[in-house]
């Protein structure tokens, strides 16, 4: 404490490392990756959210990539060594060591003297622990708290460099060897002089070494906001995120402290590209969940000296050596928005348009939980109001599912899961049982009937995708794609008659479009048209994709767009005229957020325009979100819910709806 009672900054920032052990062993106890040494730096476990295992499985994995490549090249050496900075009670030394791959190598790690010595006591405390290190630990004095041969633990503040130097040289550190460097989430938590000195003395240091760093980038977006206000809150500001914000900017930083070369990633990037297919399918069946969005927000990085050390540098994924591309095609022109004074929170929600100003949302969770009631948003001459409806008949929790309006007054919900292994079942028809005023003065009840269907049903599924299509003079609800209860991305096509409650099949010719979830379908001359979505792959599709109806059914037919729009999942899209207007979504360009892309259908050309960012909600998160236009002759697209989790940052939630007018974006088509 200092003479205040404060706690100095630093043991904020070393609490950090207790909460990212937890979050390692959490990881680790759910199979995302081997390694049993974790638990012993840990006095009590906690089970953490599927995206925070994610999140740390592939951190976990990427260092893990580097240490492995490090080590296989220097194999030939007598002598190599890894030098962790800010090392924490990561177990690195302990796992390495279990698998056999430290012939001739030293560890040494680096942290302040009391993270150090409660390392120290931890692994005198077990026996697991010591017997790697061995049975009978030396005496240790000044900074040295642990040494054991191949393991070196330092106590010293790592901003005092000459310290630091003397404190290795006693460890027995040989500057000529072969030395991989090692900072994860460290050299950020420290003023940028502090930190760029660092990567210079070492460059300095070392004439054949290989630094590998992961930390954060892209501060500015609506998760690069949220997750700085994270660690301003728990006082461990992040100060190179400013300095330098992206990929481009950290390369050139270690270009100019004294490195030769620099590959640097994003976490998307580098699990796309770098891990394999069938791995990313394990992970992805342990837990399904969007990442993107965090893996856009890190990313690891390596920089080498000396000829030996760039065989070592992190390979670039195919198509992948420059940044990714954002909108080939964007307007000048900015959409006009404003917030409608309203709260209406909400994820994964679904909102249908029942009339003109009038529409009905159902499902989602809020903050409160996730029976939300359903609601109708009205607008009169006094602006938006909203009611809450009550609903005679159980609408069941409901989270990723859709709600469509037909021709003829018919609104028919289905899918959606109320929890990550319960899918819903089954569609379900809802009336409004009185006429909707715009002020609201009469209370309106939402009628919910099961619907009886005859014909083979569609598997119960989420993230699927619904729209109105005709044929032979009938209506029929088209639901295409999705997951189901055992994790399964899908591509089958289905078509209810809500007038007769069957699933009819049709023959559906042309290429079926590939398995997908969280994209959309919106009607189209007696059609729809599918875009977007999240592949089995796990990586965002960005197709245009037309079912037609012909003389026997439907058939597919891929749209050749050009520019091509940028691939994404999670977004919204709506049928104006001949323009598939999409808004928002999560994409994998580390560079920026989508706003609205609008397709012309008939020409096949696309424009990207943004949004007056100035005028609405900040953070404003347009994924899990849903939208709709609110009047066929007046295009107004308002903008409901959304927000997400945001990994260990918290869930954000976005608190009133935005209006956004989308007359520039259609005169321009």
């Amino acid at each position: 404490m200092d003479a205040r009672g404060r706690r100095p900054r630093t043991s904020w920032v070393q609490g950090t490392n207790d909460s990212s052990v937890v979050s390692k062993v959490s990881a680790a106890a759910q199979g995302y990756f081997q390694d049993s040494f974790l638990q012993h730096f840990v006095c009590k476990t906690s089970r953490r959210t599927p995206l925070i295992n994610r999140g740390y499985y592939v951190r976990w994995r990427a260092v893990d990539h580097c240490l492995k490549t490090f080590l296989h090249i220097s194999e030939t050496f007598p002598r190599r060594q890894i030098l962790s900075l800010g090392a924490g009670f990561d177990s690195l030394y302990f796992r390495l060591h279990a698998d056999g791959v430290l012939d001739g190598a030293v560890v040494f790690e680096v942290d302040f003297p009391d993270v150090a010595k409660r390392k120290a006591a931890l692994i005198k405390g077990s026996p697991t622990l010591t017997e790697v290190c061995g049975p009978r630990l030396p005496p240790v004095t000044g900074p040295v708290c642990v040494s054991a041969g191949q393991y070196q633990l330092l106590g010293v503040d790592l901003r005092h460099k000459s310290q630091v130097e003397e404190a290795l040289c006693a460890a027995g550190m040989d500057w000529s060897a072969p030395t991989l460097i090692l900072s994860e989430v460290v050299l950020t938590y420290m003023e940028t002089h502090w930190s760029d000195d660092i990567i210079s003395w070492t460059a300095k240091l070392f004439p054949q070494s290989l630094f590998v760093l992961y930390e954060q980038i892209c501060p500015n977006d609506p998760f690069g906001c949220i997750m700085q206000n994270h660690f301003l809150k728990i006082n461990s500001r992040l100060h190179a995120i400013t300095k330098y914000p992206d990929r481009a900017a950290q390369k050139r930083r270690f270009l100019d402290q004294g490195w030769e070369e620099c590959v640097c990633l994003d976490m998307n990037q580098f699990y796309l590209g770098l891990i394999s297919e069938e791995e990313r399918g394990r992970v992805a069946s342990l837990h399904p969940q969007e990442w993107h969005l965090k893996c856009s927000h890190y990313f690891v990085l390596t920089a080498s000296r000396g000829s030996l050390m760039t065989q070592a540098l992190l390979q670039h994924p195919p198509g992948s050596a420059a940044p990714p591309a954002g909108p080939s095609s964007r307007s000048l022109a900015v959409l006009r928005a404003q917030p409608i004074p309203l709260s209406v929170e909400g994820l994964a929600m679904a909102a249908c348009l029942l009339g003109p100003k009038r529409l009905l949302l159902t499902g989602g969770s809020s903050r409160v939980g996730r029976r939300v009631a359903p609601r109708l948003l009205l607008k009169g001459c006094e602006g938006w109001s909203c009611v809450s409806l009550e609903a005679s008949g159980e609408l069941d929790v409901r989270l990723h599912h859709t709600v469509t309006a037909l021709p003829g007054g018919d609104i028919v919900a289905f899918g959606g899961r109320s929890s990550p292994l319960n899918p819903v079942s089954g569609p379900l028809r809802l009336t409004t049982e009185k006429p909707v005023e715009a002020d609201g003065s009469d209370r309106v009840r939402l009628r919910v009937e099961k619907m009886a269907c005859t014909g083979e049903p569609p598997a119960a599924r989420w993230r699927h995708a619904a729209a109105v299509v005709s044929h032979s003079g009938k209506n029929f609800l088209f639901v295409f794609g999705g997951k189901n209860k055992s994790g399964a991305v899908l591509s089958d096509a289905h078509f209810l008659c809500p007038s007769q409650q069957h699933w009819t099949e049709f023959a559906v010719g042309g290429t079926v479009p590939a398995p997908r979830h969280s994209h959309t379908a919106s009607s189209y001359r007696g059609g729809a048209v599918v875009f977007g979505g999240l592949g089995e792959g796990g990586a965002p599709l960005g197709d245009v994709v037309l079912l037609k109806p012909d003389a026997s059914g439907f058939a597919w037919v891929t749209l050749e767009v050009q520019p091509s729009p940028v691939s994404r999942y999670g977004h919204s899209a709506h049928v104006i005229g001949d323009n598939l207007v999409v808004v928002g979504g999560v994409w994998l360009d580390s560079g920026g957020v989508p706003d609205v892309v609008v397709i012309n259908l008939s020409t096949r050309c696309s424009v990207e325009f943004g949004l007056d960012r100035d005028a609405v909600p900040w953070p404003l998160m347009l994924h899990s979100f849903c939208s709709e236009i609110t009047d066929p002759e007046d295009p107004e697209l308002l903008l409901l819910g959304g927000g997400g989790n945001c990994f260990s940052f918290g869930t954000h939630f976005n608190g009133r709806p935005v209006s956004v007018d989308l007359t520039p974006a259609l005169h321009q088509q």
